[in-house]
């Protein structure tokens, strides 16, 4: 390829190099990931040594909203009068983040969901007993369950039934500071250490491959570290590397998407440097992308349109599910049509672009196909009055006629939508957190977890299923490594 930033990182030969340090683990990022990766290598009586290349650990993990993807017949879930079953959460996963769906993951991630919770719960992370009926996004107060994931919304209902698994940290708002917050405090009541403003520059690997440490630089020195058992590594995906971005997933690279989700320490670094030592890749063009139209979810009343006037997806479903579809099939080219009684400001402050008396002269005014919205009004309209919406199954209290005079949010990704991606593809892991080669074989001495890895997610998305899975499989991967 040979590209700056896109090239795998070569690694370096043990016999050649000294180290200056050694320990059993060596965990690299210490976003939730990393940090659960090194909390349960910690517990299984391995010394552990983490290295975040930040100032601070949390990474993009304490920058997220804080939801968590838990289901099964959570203790939250019981106490707020839903019943959930590990089988029935696996439907729904296996049909919301599919196609290319790891099977075994969501397996894995669902028969052990409800002692995932507990763990959380044990490890410091409160969760309060109560239900918001605001979706798609982390509750404005504490509450500790929400629908995350569109799974009260068409197709999944036919699929599952619906119950919500977005667990709120019990902590206004955004809460992923406080997420890690409580599982930095974890971390450390352990024996690890971590280096923190740490940047690890190549994996060392022994005469057989196997990966027995890392070099880093750290406050301009640099460090060989020994990893007797194994490395894991934790450290993000690569929403902030061009050439990456350009090369994989070129829509999260458009120039006018306004808000790549992570921060700038998601450079693809840890893939390249698993690359440079044989990691088989999965998912790297697979994108998600969140469109905000609510909260207020009432604004699922409107309707959603792309340049022929058409819909494209039905309104009350998952945010990020409308803009992955919004972006990747429509061309970031959609708009939302209203009517006087159904418009609001939603909560990123969305506001009316265009306004006309019919379908026609706002399809104009707009610069769309006049026949095709008139056409598609009409036929929502006419099923709406009677409770129903054929083409898209949109949900009965969502469906109300539209009535002059209406108006249009633009929406397309070019102007001032806020379309949200990151990526979603990575190393090639098995469930246990061992990184695999290009044969699906593992790789000796090296793990991984978090956006670092091809998760749970693979054609489609949920809210909190990163810090879910990440959480999840980072425990995975450090007790592998551990032992």
């Amino acid at each position: 390829m040979n590209a700056p930033d896109l090239d795998a990182i070569e690694p370096l030969a043990a016999e050649r190099v000294t180290f200056d340090d050694t320990v059993d683990v060596v965990v690299v990022g210490l976003g939730i990931a990393g940090t659960c990766a090194t909390i349960t290598a910690a517990e299984a009586g391995a010394s552990v040594m983490g290295l975040e290349r930040a100032m601070v650990p949390g990474g993009t993990s304490a920058l997220s909203g804080g939801l968590i993807y838990l289901g099964g017949g959570t203790p939250i879930q019981e106490a707020c009068g839903y019943h959930d079953t590990a089988e029935n959460m696996e439907r729904f996963l296996l049909a919301a983040c599919g196609p290319r769906v790891d099977a075994a993951k969501v397996n894995a991630y669902c028969a052990e969901s409800v002692a995932h919770y507990h763990w959380l719960v044990e490890h410091g992370v409160p969760f309060k007993a109560q239900f918001n009926d605001e979706p798609n996004r982390e509750p404005f107060d504490d509450s500790g369950l929400i629908y995350s994931g569109g799974e009260d919304s068409w197709p999944f209902i036919d699929i599952a039934d619906p119950v919500p698994r977005g667990h709120h940290p019990q902590f206004p708002d955004t809460a992923g500071g406080f997420l890690m917050e409580c599982l930095g405090s974890a971390r450390a009541r352990t024996n690890a250490t971590t280096l923190n403003d740490a940047r690890v520059e190549q994996l060392v690997v022994d005469r057989d491959g196997a990966v027995v440490g890392t070099a880093a630089t750290a406050d301009g020195t640099r460090r060989l570290i020994r990893a007797r058992r194994g490395v894991v590594l934790a450290a993000g995906g690569f929403v902030f590397n061009e050439p990456m971005l350009e090369h994989y997933c070129p829509p999260a690279r458009r120039p006018n998407v306004a808000w790549r989700v992570g921060q700038a320490n998601d450079d693809g670094r840890a893939i390249r440097l698993g690359q440079g030592v044989g990691a088989g890749l999965r998912n790297m063009d697979a994108v998600e992308c969140a469109l905000p139209i609510g909260p207020p979810h009432r604004l699922a009343r409107a309707l959603l349109v792309n340049s022929r006037g058409e819909r494209f997806v039905n309104e009350d479903t998952y945010t990020g599910r409308i803009g992955m579809r919004a972006l990747l099939e429509q061309g970031g080219e959609v708009y939302m049509i209203v009517s006087e009684e159904i418009f609001e400001v939603n909560f990123v402050g969305m506001r009316l672009q265009w306004a006309a008396e019919t379908p026609e002269e706002l399809a104009r005014d707009i610069g769309i196909d006049e026949a095709g919205l008139a056409r598609t009004i009409a036929e929502y309209n006419r099923h709406a009055a009677t409770g129903s919406d054929p083409a898209w199954h949109k949900q009965p209290e969502f469906l109300t006629p539209l009535a002059a005079p209406l108006g249009a949010v633009d929406l397309r990704v070019d102007r001032d939508a806020i379309y949200a991606p990151f990526t979603l593809g990575g190393l090639a892991t098995d469930t246990d957190g061992a990184v695999l080669d290009g044969t699906e074989s593992p790789i000796p001495g090296l793990f991984a977890a978090g956006r670092t890895t091809a998760g749970i997610a693979a054609g489609g998305y949920v809210s909190g299923i990163s810090l879910g899975d990440g959480s999840f499989f980072g425990r995975r991967a450090g007790r592998a490594a551990a032992g």
